[in-house]
């Protein structure tokens, strides 16, 4: 399948000379206009949250809409999705926000679209399917100039209690067995329909492993007594992890927290609109100005490497 390319028809310059080029051009980058709908949950949240501020930094239009439902997975997509095909007024295809999907796409054209799995189901490939198939042929059928792109999730923190699935019958073992399957499904789900991937884990995963920016929990957090409002500190941590909610303390080691919500839509604003992250100078917030150029970097370097495996008629 040749790969569309919304952003002006270009496809993608060798990692090395792009970046150079952009870097050498950055003052006369050309502006663009991206009409972008996405199909998710509260992970796609977080991915997107930043890239808005992120593309305006960079002197473009976003015009960005979504379809989310916390913890939705693909097969809930698709039943909400046939519901509402068979019957505009059940209330079950209304899944985002008392919407249906046919009525969020209503008669726009799209540039692109994407898809993704839940996190906890993403590393067992079996949970993709028919769903991911039924819904990309209902998407093409209605929005034929529409790039479908496959968004590959992250893995959860390494000190979560519990990791996502890798087999119907089993849960990976722990953070790198977890990252593993879930790249493998979603590169195999990608190959298999003739999509590009935004692969935000594989960013994520990257700041993990190394050594001087990888979040390393403290074995004696557990171990202490924690007062409203304090929180354990948490140096470059890309999850939530500890926090404090309705009084009680707890840890949320699967979604992101600024930073990695920072690095996930630094990926997205790389692939889709083609320019190198580390151009970027927006940063959000409160968080570090030395790790966020760290995560500017990492993302500069994810998306040069996955470059070779979107453009599809290298595979």
């Amino acid at each position: 399948m040749q790969m569309k390319t919304p952003l002006g028809g270009r496809r993608w310059l060798g990692p090395t000379l792009l970046w150079l080029t952009l870097a050498l051009l950055v003052t006369s980058v050309e502006a663009r206009t991206l009409r972008l709908f996405v199909i998710g949950n509260s992970f796609s949240q977080n991915a997107t949250r930043y890239l808005p501020d992120i593309a305006r930094d960079g002197g473009h239009e976003l015009i960005l809409r979504k379809a989310q439902a916390g913890g939705c997975f693909l097969e809930r997509h698709w039943n909400a999705l046939a519901a509402a095909l068979a019957d505009p007024t059940d209330p079950a295809g209304h899944l985002y926000g008392g919407q249906s999907l046919p009525e969020l796409l209503g008669d726009e054209t799209w540039d692109v679209i994407t898809l993704q799995q839940v996190s906890w189901l993403s590393g067992d490939p079996t949970s993709y399917h028919p769903f991911f198939a039924d819904l990309s042929a209902y998407l093409h059928r209605v929005q034929p100039e529409a790039e479908q792109v496959v968004h590959q999730i992250w893995a959860y923190r390494v000190d979560a209690d519990r990791f996502g699935r890798v087999t119907p019958d089993r849960n990976a073992a722990d953070q790198v067995e977890m990252w593993t399957a879930t790249r493998a499904a979603y590169r195999a789900v990608a190959r298999e329909f003739g999509l590009r991937l935004l692969p935000v884990g594989d960013a994520f995963q990257a700041v993990h492993e190394d050594p001087v920016w990888g979040y390393r929990p403290d074995p004696a957090v557990a171990a202490q007594t924690w007062v409203e409002p304090a929180v354990p500190e948490q140096p470059h941590s890309l999850h939530v992890g500890y926090r404090w909610k309705d009084g009680t303390f707890g840890k949320d080691a699967n979604h992101a927290n600024v930073a990695g919500e920072y690095l996930g839509a630094l990926v997205w604003y790389g692939v889709l609109f083609a320019e190198s992250p580390t151009a970027v100078t927006f940063v959000p917030d409160g968080l570090d100005a030395d790790f966020a150029a760290h995560l500017r970097a990492v993302a500069a370097e994810t998306v040069a490497a996955i470059e070779p495996f979107n453009r599809l008629e290298a595979r």
